[in-house]
């Protein structure tokens, strides 16, 4: 028999107010560029727990095999996976059943005319079957408001990069 799933134990409250980023949660994946010395192309992607491991490749309508998983895909997973998981926590505090939750994320990769460099757009669609769409409509807002994901969208995410000694 196996041990029920733990459900995390995050609050959706805002009640952090400290001067700086309070990380929760930290992992590091390292991408290397494989046979043609190209992350995208060739590489291949591993988390520094082992949890992760795997082929990455063009999509064909870039160009590619489409035989791998490409980083829109790991995108798409990611963002879909954290707004199902804040709306669900969301859902139970208003003593809902998120069970028939799904969550469809949209991304397409493709050029911006405001500078001609890479962009990705994102749409995310909810199906939640049997909630009231006033109500999903609500749930859909906070969470939006508290998914990491969603912010880092639509406020951005502070990145530094560094060459390594």
């Amino acid at each position: 028999m196996t041990d029920p799933i733990r459900l995390p134990d995050l609050s959706t409250k805002k009640d952090f107010a400290g001067d700086e980023f309070a990380p929760l949660y930290t992992t590091t994946v390292t991408v290397d560029g494989g046979a043609a010395a190209h992350g995208r192309a060739s590489g291949r992607a591993r988390s520094s727990d082992g949890a992760l491991d795997l082929e990455l490749r063009m999509p064909a309508e870039l160009g590619g095999t489409g035989e791998g998983t490409n980083p829109e895909q790991l995108f798409a997973a990611g963002i879909a996976a954290c707004f199902h998981g804040v709306l669900s926590l969301l859902a139970r505090q208003e003593s809902l059943d998120p069970t028939a939750v799904t969550v469809l994320a949209t991304v397409a990769f493709g050029r911006d005319p405001g500078d001609g460099g890479y962009l990705l757009h994102v749409d995310l669609v909810v199906r939640w079957p049997g909630v009231p769409r006033e109500t999903a409509t609500s749930l859909m807002e906070r969470a939006d408001a508290l998914c990491p994901y969603a912010r880092m969208a639509w406020r951005g995410t502070p990145i530094t990069i560094t060459l390594a000694p």
